[in-house]
C-alpha cells in the first residue's frame, strides 16, 4: 500500500541537478581545460583554439550541459516530485531546478568556450 500522507523529502525533484553538477565538476576535473588566456596555444596570434586538449569537447559539453537541463526537466515532471506539494511550491522549485543549471550552464560554457577565441 502507498501511503500518500507521507511527507515528501526535501531534495525530492532535485536529485538531477545536484548529481548532474557533481558529475560535471568531476567531469572538467577530468579534462582540466585551460584556465588561463596567456595558456591557450594561440596566445598572441589569430585564429580558434580549444580550452581542451581534445577539441571534440568543444562540442559535447554544451551537449552534456543540454542534456543534463533536459533530464532535470524530466525529473520535475515526475510524480514523485510533485507527490504532497501544493502548485505554487512545485512551480517555484522547478524553477529554481531549472533557471540554476541553465545559467550556469550558459556561464560555464562561455567562459571555456570563448577563453582561447
Amino acid at each position: 500500500m502507498i501511503n500518500e500522507g507521507r511527507r515528501p523529502t526535501a531534495l525530492a525533484g532535485f536529485w538531477t541537478l545536484l548529481v548532474g553538477g557533481a558529475a560535471i565538476v568531476l567531469l572538467l576535473l577530468f579534462l582540466h581545460p585551460i584556465t588561463q588566456q596567456s595558456d591557450c596555444p594561440n596566445y598572441g596570434g589569430n585564429g580558434n583554439a580549444s580550452a581542451f586538449t581534445n577539441p571534440a569537447w568543444d562540442l559535447l559539453l554544451p551537449l552534456i550541459l543540454l542534456a543534463w537541463i533536459v533530464a532535470i526537466a524530466f525529473e520535475q515532471a515526475l510524480p514523485s516530485t510533485r507527490r504532497g506539494r501544493s502548485g505554487p511550491e512545485i512551480a517555484a522549485r522547478a524553477a529554481i531546478a531549472l533557471i540554476l543549471p541553465a545559467v550556469g550552464s550558459c556561464w560555464l560554457f562561455l567562459a571555456v568556450a570563448t577563453l582561447c577565441h
